[in-house]
């Protein structure tokens, strides 16, 4: 089985010049954990993932933590770097992306992909044609394919 076999195909993308807030909503609005940043050619530049948008600094982590055991604790007060975080000035895609980025063409295994991403510790993988994006398999994806399921299409 290959990634064209399993491969999500209707992709949302976003342009390096998005608002991150434009980003999130994104993620939010289609159910999804991350964008590729694609230029104005269709041509991959970057990711942008849920934990890019949140920032991956151990301050950004333990206020992350602490924002879900604060939640968890019933009417105590959020932590104040993470609502300041929040209310950061805005940032673009561009600014946030994670590059370079892990990718794979149609024709790759779908054990290859399994491998490629335990092996960068990433969730998807963009599969690409001539340099330009043309689907993702995510850990979902592979589970369905592994289930019996049919690839998703929108």
């Amino acid at each position: 089985m290959k990634a064209h076999d399993v491969m999500t195909d209707a992709v949302v993308s976003v342009r390096p010049d998005t608002p991150t807030s434009q980003v999130a909503r994104l993620l939010l609005d289609n159910g999804i954990s991350a964008v590729p940043v694609v230029d104005s050619d269709g041509s991959l530049l970057g990711m942008v993932s849920e934990g890019d948008l949140i920032g991956r600094d151990e301050a950004a982590r333990k206020a992350r933590r602490d924002w879900w055991l604060e939640l968890l604790a019933e009417g105590e007060t959020l932590n104040a770097e993470f609502l300041a975080s929040l209310r950061a000035p805005k940032r673009t895609a561009r600014e946030i992306m994670s590059t370079p980025v892990v990718t794979v063409s149609e024709e790759t295994e779908v054990g290859e992909i399994a491998r490629l991403l335990a092996a960068h510790r990433i969730k998807r993988v963009p599969v690409v044609r001539d340099g330009r994006i043309i689907g993702i398999v995510s850990r979902a994806d592979l589970l369905r394919a592994l289930a019996g399921h049919s690839p998703v299409r929108r």
